[in-house]
């Protein structure tokens, strides 16, 4: 037979006397937006990434004054110099400081990549928007010409752009969003059409308020979460549709310096053995387009309510 255990006092502990405090949930309430901040540190490639990214734009913000070089200031007595005490990042073909121009290249490229993207954002959250809320023969029309659009070829139509107007940063802003907004618009329309017929825009429509509020109000800030993953990963897209631009001499007029200008000066240095103006550049581009691409990736999960927990 088995021997009972014997209870004693210390096992229990007696119930609040304040059901308030008994019931009281211990684990604070959190928003959606301070939880998926929450769920983001937690992983540690997005967090590498979105460090990666701060740093990258520090060293754009003071990295050409570090040195005392100009980006333009040439010295022909010093060029093709490899990394030194002097200059960390070596010169180029010119006698002009690399780290220099490394950095006040990444200004401009880093400044290329965030305006593209904050104008595919704009024009297609409203193109997609308006296209979804409005539907029938109008959303078929609207659709209709973003898909001829996008069936032109990304990178022909910003070089064919860029042919027609002059070499400088605006006009490389502006071919990319010809039809850099198609894939925000496509992803806006599919998002505002899922929301369309939930309950809560129904109700809002019954009590009235018009498509554009309810649109404003409910159905954009509900779509943020695909929004911002696309705009993260807009962001290199750009950034290396920029530098294959300046590669073939499309890009912004010396002496300014873009990465991708850099990658196109370095070439005729190859054959002499100056790999290293060549491979510095290609790692900021790497790395940037790697950081943006983890951190869009973990921005994702963190946005995901089905992960929640």
């Amino acid at each position: 037979m088995e021997k009972q255990l014997k209870l004693t006092e210390d096992m229990f502990q007696p119930v609040a006397e304040n059901f308030k405090e008994a019931e009281k949930i211990v684990r604070p309430s959190m928003s959606y937006w301070a939880d998926a901040w929450r769920r983001l540190k937690t992983n540690k490639l997005a967090m590498f990434g979105l460090v990666i990214i701060i740093l990258l734009l520090i060293m754009a913000i003071i990295g050409p004054y570090l040195n005392g070089y100009t980006y333009y200031e040439q010295d022909f007595t010093k060029k093709n110099l490899k990394p030194n005490a002097e200059h960390w990042f070596g010169t180029d073909t010119s006698g002009r400081d690399l780290f220099t121009r490394a950095w006040y290249g990444a200004r401009i490229s880093l400044f290329i990549g965030f305006m593209a993207a904050f104008i595919d954002f704009v024009v297609g959250v409203v193109y997609g928007g308006i296209s979804a809320i409005k539907g029938g023969r109008t959303d078929n029309i609207m659709m209709r010409i973003a898909e001829v659009l996008y069936a032109i070829p990304y990178l022909l139509m910003v070089i064919l752009v860029m042919i027609a107007m002059k070499r400088g940063i605006w006009p490389i802003i502006i071919a990319m969003s010809i039809t850099g907004w198609i894939p925000m618009a496509r992803l806006v329309r599919g998002q505002v059409l899922q929301l369309k017929e939930l309950e809560f825009v129904h109700a809002a429509n019954a009590m009235g308020a018009n498509m554009g509020w309810v649109l404003r109000k409910h159905m954009i800030p509900n779509t943020l979460g695909p929004i911002l993953v696309n705009l993260t990963l807009t962001v290199p897209t750009a950034i290396f549709a920029e530098a294959t631009l300046s590669y073939l001499g499309l890009g912004v007029q010396p002496p300014q310096s873009s990465w991708g200008t850099l990658v196109n000066d370095a070439i005729g240095s190859i054959h002499i053995g100056n790999l290293y103006q060549l491979y510095i550049p290609a790692i900021l581009i790497s790395l940037t387009m790697l950081a943006f691409n983890v951190f869009g990736d973990g921005l994702r999960d963190a946005l995901d309510p089905r992960l929640r927990n």
